[in-house]
């Protein structure tokens, strides 16, 4: 191990990671309630604003996995669908089977340029979280409450209020709902059974009633579907833990670019449509797994400065208040004092911790766990 590595696997490291992302992003979402009256003035200039801001705040998780870990990313894409990347409006269907693969979706989103203005299907409960779930909020973030009497008119209502958005936005769909176990698997496959349709290797069932109401509601808005299938070289386990000790990964990604006009827009016809493709990126995963790449060419989009350079920002301004307290503590000489802070620290650094340990697979949602038949639709 390297002294590089080694430092970057040392615990006060990961103090400093987590104090200026926590203390940055309660920064930046006060920022956000500070948009508030902008909205009645212009909602497009507030938008613009809280883009910028949220950028702030994604940009640090996309900084850690590309500049702490260091980890790569090869892009598998048709060379003329390659320079539409990142200037039109998407639906970006990804597979849900690693601990990271929303930052990889991050950071496909960050090397296009619509990082800050990316959208997600989330669950409501996380727009009550701290730095991320209200980053969300301000970014007009679409919740749901995986309750489809109710979803269906405030889901619909939500994608709708996008229609005029001021920026080219990338909406990232997990068509599977939860991510991929063992458990999970095998009970989607029992339903795949019942249904009478084609079992799945290395994906669950698609819900496609969401991704049917996200496509017939941004129609007009968004020119098309990226599907997108993610895998990592040498069969690498990445995990959020294993960037914050930078750890390096290689992640392949295979998109194709899939003009909406030719998705159905009969809600059966389109869940069997989104079936089909569930079964295409199975053989694409079979593929990698036989070969260790995806089919078509390769392209490495590069890393753009602007995430790190964000970063370094937050730190010089953050950084240099806490080296002054740490000072007028050590000199103070009181010991409860800086056993209190140490506490302090500790404690929250422990917390973050404990929210990366939240996106392991074995501690993820029980959504798709049930013995009981599923609706999968």
């Amino acid at each position: 191990m390297g002294f590089l590595q080694l430092l970057k696997s040392q615990f006060l490291c990961h103090l400093v990671i987590c104090y200026v992302f926590l203390v940055s992003g309660l920064i930046i979402n006060l920022l956000q309630l500070c948009t508030l009256p902008l909205w009645l003035v212009s909602k497009q200039l507030a938008r613009r604003v809280n883009i910028r801001l949220a950028y702030c705040i994604a940009s640090q998780l996309v900084a850690a996995l590309e500049w702490w870990s260091g980890t790569e990313c090869t892009l598998y894409t048709d060379p003329e669908n390659y320079p539409l990347y990142g200037n039109e409006k998407a639906i970006v269907v990804l597979n849900h089977s690693f601990e990271i693969d929303f930052l990889c979706g991050w950071t496909f989103c960050e090397r296009f340029g619509v990082l800050g203005s990316s959208k997600v299907l989330a669950k409501k409960e996380l727009a009550y979280v701290p730095i991320i779930g209200w980053m969300w909020y301000f970014l007009e973030i679409v919740f749901c409450k995986r309750k489809w009497e109710e979803d269906r008119r405030t889901v619909a209502q939500s994608l709708q209020n996008l229609h005029d958005y001021p920026e080219n936005y990338w909406f990232l769909l997990f068509c599977e709902g939860t991510r991929l176990t063992p458990k999970k698997h095998q009970v989607s496959m029992q339903v795949a059974e019942s249904k009478g349709l084609p079992k799945l290797k290395y994906h669950l069932l698609p819900r496609t009633k969401g991704f049917w109401i996200t496509v017939q509601n941004l129609r007009g808005t968004v020119a098309a579907v990226y599907d997108s299938t993610l895998n990592f070289r040498n069969n690498q386990v990445p995990t959020l833990l294993g960037i914050l000790n930078g750890k390096k990964y290689h992640a392949d990604l295979y998109v194709r670019r899939i003009p909406l006009e030719l998705i159905p827009e009969d809600e059966a016809e389109c869940a069997a449509w989104l079936h089909h493709l569930y079964q295409e990126k199975d053989s694409f995963q079979e593929h990698y797994a036989k070969t260790s790449r995806f089919p078509g060419p390769t392209v490495s989009p590069p890393r753009r400065p602007w995430t790190l350079i964000n970063w370094l920002f937050w730190c010089c301004l953050l950084l240099y208040p806490l080296g002054l307290l740490l000072t007028q503590l050590i000199s103070s000489g009181s010991v409860l004092t800086i056993v209190v802070s140490v506490a302090l620290c500790t404690a929250a650094s422990l917390g973050v911790r404990w929210m990366i340990g939240q996106t392991e697979i074995n501690k993820g949602s029980s959504y798709g766990n049930k013995e009981a038949p599923l609706n999968n639709n």
